[in-house]
């Protein structure tokens, strides 16, 4: 987390200290890097030789519309999953020429919105959908662009719960079945399968999964080229791992050195995912200590953010780095649970972690949350959602206001 860094003893994001932006707009709060952002981009962009590749960008990572006008000005795509998606993608000026849309339970409605906004590609999850997709582009008098996304059931050695490629996940179309369904929607006039889709989870750790898939899926695409069924583009998804604690992932340009040869000699397109890996280490949480309780058995930091606003502890034990804003050298550590204020015991952000000993009201900051925290955030508790900052060089703008008590029964009719 570059961006992320200490000047002295005080922890800033680029030029701004995280003080001030706690000071101006209070926590809990969302605080993402552009530098951040626009550096990952220009490193996947440059990773992949000669193979023409498009970057779809993984909505469903961040979803905040500045965001995603960041991804929209370097000139890269998006990987949808929800009709949602797609208007925030396209609200931001991403091309619709740009958009592959993902997910298994697309809806006539958001294929119809799909189709009528002329997206990329449609990456298609089961027959059924296939069947949907057909009749609906029939009816509409036009062409759908598909890839099959195919289940190659490999083990991605990620968590169980993020697992996508492996035969008993829901996700994908069995590889044995792959050839049949392709013949079928060549023979169609409603449909093109120029594609082909895998994505097996994230983040993953190392480059054996993908090295399994490209083998499964260069063989695959030989054999339906053999069928007359011409594949010229092979998404391969997403799943890039970031450093959270001490891991050594696999670099882009490894992953560009392993994919590239195989596409090349194939001759096909590229299409990847990214999503964790652009925003990730991008964002923090800011969050007040509300109290520190100590109890014969530990101490504990009550925050003001909780589960509600990052949920990957939680949901997946993720570990995330935690900082005070201020430091003192040499200070003395104790080992504390760092907690929110949610009434469920799963409400933590980290179990004997050793930090300073604060006070009350001090501010830490939870980092690599860019990803996958304010987009599975909730109103669990009837709490307001978080703010959302971005800051620019010495500059820093409000690009998602807190939510208020109002906001949580908006859209509530008071019988």
């Amino acid at each position: 987390m570059e961006h992320f860094h200490r000047i002295e003893n005080n922890l800033y994001c680029e030029n701004v200290p995280l003080e001030s932006i706690a000071s101006c707009y209070g926590t809990p709060t969302y605080v993402y890097s552009t530098a951040s952002i626009q550096n990952k981009l220009d490193i996947l962009k440059g990773c992949f030789h000669q193979t023409p590749v498009t970057v779809c960008y993984s909505v469903k990572s961040n979803s905040n519309l500045s965001l995603l006008k960041i991804i929209a000005d370097n000139g890269c795509g998006a990987d949808i999953v929800s009709g949602g998606e797609l208007f925030r993608a396209l609200k931001a000026g991403i091309p619709a020429s740009k958009i592959v849309y993902s997910g298994v339970g697309k809806t006539e409605d958001e294929i119809r919105f799909a189709l009528s906004s002329h997206i990329s590609l449609f990456n298609v999850e089961s027959e059924p959908e296939l069947n949907a997709i057909e009749r609906i582009a029939s009816q509409m008098q036009c062409i759908a662009p598909i890839a099959l996304r195919v289940n190659p059931d490999i083990d991605a050695q990620t968590h169980h719960h993020t697992t996508t490629g492996k035969k008993e996940n829901k996700f994908g179309i069995p590889f044995t079945e792959a050839v049949r369904i392709y013949k079928a929607a060549a023979a169609s006039d409603s449909l093109n399968p120029s594609a082909i889709d895998v994505h097996l989870g994230s983040p993953i750790p190392t480059l054996a999964p993908y090295e399994k898939a490209l083998a499964l899926l260069s063989e695959l695409i030989l054999m339906l080229r053999a069928e007359n069924v011409p594949i010229r583009t092979l998404d391969i998804g997403g799943g890039l791992a970031i450093v959270y604690n001490n891991e050594t992932p696999f670099t882009p340009l490894q992953f560009g050195n392993l994919v590239s040869p195989v596409l090349e000699k194939l001759e096909c397109n590229l299409i990847v995912e990214p999503g964790r890996y652009v925003v990730g280490n991008s964002g923090a949480l800011l969050t007040n200590v509300t109290y520190v309780k100590t109890t014969a058995e530990k101490t504990f930091y009550l925050c003001d953010a909780g589960m509600n606003d990052l949920i990957r502890p939680a949901f997946y034990d993720s570990y995330h780095r935690i900082e005070p804003l201020t430091t003192v050298p040499n200070e003395e550590t104790i080992p504390v649970d760092v907690v929110g204020p949610i009434c469920e015991s799963s409400d933590y952000f980290a179990k004997a972690r050793m930090l300073p000993l604060l006070k009350n009201n001090d501010t830490l900051a939870i980092l690599s949350a860019g990803a996958y925290g304010f987009s599975m955030a909730s109103n669990y508790n009837s709490r307001p959602r978080a703010a959302e900052v971005l800051v620019d060089g010495n500059s820093h703008t409000c690009i998602r206001k807190r939510e208020t008590y109002e906001d949580l029964v908006r859209h509530e009719i008071d019988l």
